[in-house]
């Protein structure tokens, strides 16, 4: 692929010749093994749920729903526990303020924790379920473990890490205007404050995406994760705005995937508890039932099991992409696919 053209000198073709460009990218499995454009990228993502759905699915259902039901549990057993109207009573103390934003910390971290294991074991499992699915090559969800386990607790280590990192760039760039704060006064710092988050969000967002194909090569190519780290920065290099343009588009199309079956089953979940929807949006949901909690977390569900696969197949192909640019990645997946030639097309 990008080879000049046979002839004469200064890559003309004879007279007659015919010659109308390179042949037909090798195909073997759900891209073709070329560099991808952004629509290749998402068709190739949906290919694979749509001919892995089993496996994809089943991954994706299974997961989905042990960690919904165990946001539900924490939900109806720990968080409605948490007394909230404290923080609308204007005579409330120091003291009875400051317990319940620590209990709604608590619980908050705790959710996303939930959250946390069931989008790293999803990941984790999908990207081998994506990487079999290039070479064309069917994978059982058995399979799909036995490659993904000996690099699931680093997968973790490394999302921690990212965690970390993002906090941070934070706590670092509100430092200044925390200690004008103190010293001069909240009016004086707010500025500074303010000012201090946004650059550091800025900042976040630029590593965060140079380091957003740390999880494809520390799981395919088995790397720790400081490795897997510097792997990503030199992949996105010189392809920020790229690499940056399709996760937030794929991003954004999971998000509306998610929120257009997840909203129904919200107004669904709140007409059949309590006060219906009228009471729920007028306390804004300050009286969360098991009703509720069950019915929304059925929806939760149905979006996560088609979420899951399109952001982690996207960010599995992106990272394929950005090898086959950078390294010639397409002949050795050819190899690897046992594809002859270099116009061969295999069955997708």
């Amino acid at each position: 692929w990008g080879a000049p053209p046979p002839g004469g000198p200064g890559g003309q073709a004879p007279w007659g010749s015919g010659w109308g460009g390179p042949p037909p990218a090798a195909k073997p499995g759900v891209i073709p093994l070329r560099p991808l454009g952004v629509g290749e990228l998402l068709d190739g993502a949906v290919s694979t749920m749509r001919t892995y759905w089993r496996t994809v699915l089943g991954i994706s259902l299974t997961l989905a729903v042990l960690t919904e039901i165990a946001a539900v549990l924490l939900q109806g057993f720990v968080l409605d526990d948490a007394n909230t109207e404290v923080l609308d009573d204007p005579s409330a103390t120091l003291g009875e303020l400051t317990d319940v934003m620590g209990d709604l910390l608590l619980s908050s971290a705790a959710l996303y924790g939930i959250t946390l294991i069931g989008t790293v074991a999803a990941t984790a499992l999908l990207t081998t379920v994506t990487s079999r699915a290039v070479l064309g090559r069917p994978v059982t969800t058995g399979e799909a473990w036995r490659d993904a386990r000996p690099q699931v607790l680093k997968l973790f280590g490394l999302i921690l890490l990212l965690g970390l990192i993002a906090v941070g760039i934070a706590a670092v760039g509100a430092l200044p205007g925390i200690l004008v704060s103190v010293s001069a006064g909240a009016e004086v710092g707010f500025g500074l404050t303010l000012l201090g988050l946004l650059a550091a969000a800025v900042f976040a967002a630029w590593l965060m995406v140079r380091l957003s194909l740390a999880s494809p090569a520390l799981m395919l190519e088995k790397q720790g994760i400081v490795t897997a780290m510097r792997r990503s920065a030199r992949l996105v290099r010189g392809s920020w705005w790229r690499v940056f343009g399709i996760q937030l588009l794929a991003a954004i199309i999971a998000y509306v995937v998610a929120a257009i079956i997840v909203i129904p089953f919200t107004f669904l979940a709140a007409a059949f508890s309590g006060d219906g929807v009228t009471g729920f949006v007028s306390t804004a949901g300050g009286d969360i039932g098991w009703t509720f909690l069950i019915i929304s977390g059925i929806g939760s569900v149905i979006g996560s099991m088609i979420t899951f696969p399109i952001t982690a197949g996207v960010t599995v192909l992106l990272y394929i992409d950005q090898r086959i640019r950078r390294e010639a990645l397409d002949l050795e997946l050819a190899r690897a696919a046992g594809v002859q030639g270099p116009g061969a097309t295999g069955g997708s």
